[in-house]
């Protein structure tokens, strides 16, 4: 496969006017993809994007390269990243753009793509994209430039799937829920979805003013969420990022619950109600070993992907299972949506929880997570220290100490020159201890290759 110049493994992200993320190159992306977008049906491309202010110029941007290709434009505004990789299947369209850069502040910016069936795009397609951004930009005659018309009715067809994924029978009236929608995409959204199936819903974070996006809240800043639940005595609460794909939660004694849970909970209401497809489940390299554990005393099979959901969803493909996630709150559902979707996975632990008639704080503690230690060491680049006798002799060590009962995971940093050591173990001290350890011998290699 050739080599990316601009897309990386979950489209092309950036500081707002430095790199990719500026009017000119943006309005030549939206022309490169209506180039090889054009011709396939409908001629039309979904574009979403979430709170930020620069959604607003990058916007424009992407509409006027599309329509320079003569390509459709539905502007939906506002949204979820996961409606609009929904909203782009129910229209027939041929993609879905998403103005977004997720948990990241709102200074930072980024555009992802979903195929016609609401998935990320394939690698080829992207590389027929690339492809063209190197070809001068020319726009097709007038009488063939694309038109731009706004869906108003989108956040309502949203709301009405996510209500979909509910079962007709259940109800959330009597429950008090507080919703944290990070001053992102789903302000308008995740309070209305909870408040029509019967919810007391209190909000936090649902006054986005283009500045305050992933601020002291959402999913990546649970305090704000914690505080608001204790204080309000509420049974539980959601925390969605930027851009409403992830969700971690809160139970009722103010215990923060991940990714990680969040699935082992979704995956258990699945075996018991015989809708565990495939029979596996798969998590990432960083999935805490407890996952694995408690899944495996319900005989449910466990992988491990790469990080990233777009490497959870590959190997759910692969295996044709349909549950997986991390324990950052990207959690999926194959059989409900086709990319990671907060509101709807939260709706599915609700589901577990009714069900089971059990509160989000009893159907956690059947996972038992464990204690983690991490330690970044940084190298100077070239030989990699990972492959050192020192080093591996550690990690036997370790591995031998603590058998079935921990794990040792290292790793280069895909951004900076560090190795990530991560030790997992039944107690605190274990995995500090071996961690510290195998750090140790890392910082020792590294110090050796300086001197050489």
């Amino acid at each position: 496969m050739s080599e990316r110049k601009y897309f990386g493994t979950d489209g092309i992200r950036g500081k707002v006017g430095e790199s990719a993320i500026n009017p000119e190159f943006v309005t030549k992306l939206g022309w490169a993809a209506g180039k090889v977008l054009a011709g396939r049906g409908t001629n039309k491309v979904l574009i979403g994007k979430d709170t930020r202010i620069s959604g607003y110029m990058l916007e424009s941007a992407l509409e006027a390269g599309l329509s320079a290709a003569g390509i459709n434009i539905g502007l939906l505004g506002p949204m979820p990243t996961p409606a609009i990789a929904y909203l782009t299947k129910t229209f027939r369209s041929e993609a879905g753009i998403v103005i977004s850069a997720s948990h990241n502040p709102f200074y930072d910016n980024g555009i992802k793509f979903f195929s016609a069936d609401g998935f990320k795009l394939d690698d080829d397609i992207e590389l027929a994209i690339e492809a063209e951004l190197e070809k001068p930009m020319v726009c097709v005659a007038s009488d063939k430039l694309g038109k731009a018309t706004r869906i108003n009715d989108a956040a309502g067809r949203y709301i009405e799937f996510c209500k979909g994924t509910f079962p007709s029978d259940l109800s959330l009236t009597g429950m008090k829920i507080v919703v944290d929608c990070a001053h992102g995409a789903t302000y308008h959204i995740a309070p209305n979805v909870l408040r029509e199936l019967g919810a007391d819903v209190i909000e936090v974070g649902t006054s986005p003013n283009g500045l305050n996006i992933n601020d002291k809240v959402g999913a990546t800043s649970m305090q704000a969420i914690t505080e608001k639940v204790l204080a309000e005595q509420a049974d539980l609460g959601f925390a969605l990022d930027g851009d409403g794909d992830r969700i971690m939660m809160v139970d009722h004694k103010g215990n923060v619950v991940d990714g990680d849970e969040i699935v082992y909970i979704i995956a258990r209401d699945a075996l018991k109600s015989g809708r565990l497809q495939g029979g596996g489940v798969v998590g990432t390299l960083m999935s805490n070993l407890g996952l694995e554990v408690a899944l495996s005393k319900l005989s449910i099979p466990f992988a491990r992907s790469k990080v990233g959901d777009r490497y959870v969803m590959e190997m759910l493909q692969d295996k044709g299972w349909n549950i997986g996630g991390e324990s950052s709150g990207h959690v999926l559902n194959l059989s409900v949506a086709s990319t990671g979707d907060g509101i709807v996975s939260g709706l599915q632990v609700l589901t577990s929880m009714l069900r089971a008639g059990m509160s989000l704080y009893e159907l956690r503690r059947g996972m038992e997570k464990f204690p983690q230690t991490l330690i970044n060491v940084r190298y100077s680049g070239g030989v990699s220290p990972l492959d050192a006798l020192e080093v591996q002799t550690a990690v036997k060590a370790a591995e031998q100490d603590m058998g079935d009962e921990g794990r040792v995971l290292l790793r280069k940093s895909g951004t900076e020159p560090l190795i990530r050591v991560m030790v997992e173990s039944h107690t605190d001290d274990m995995a500090r201890k071996w961690a510290e350890t195998i750090a140790d011998a890392v910082r020792k290699v590294t110090a050796e290759q300086k001197i050489a």
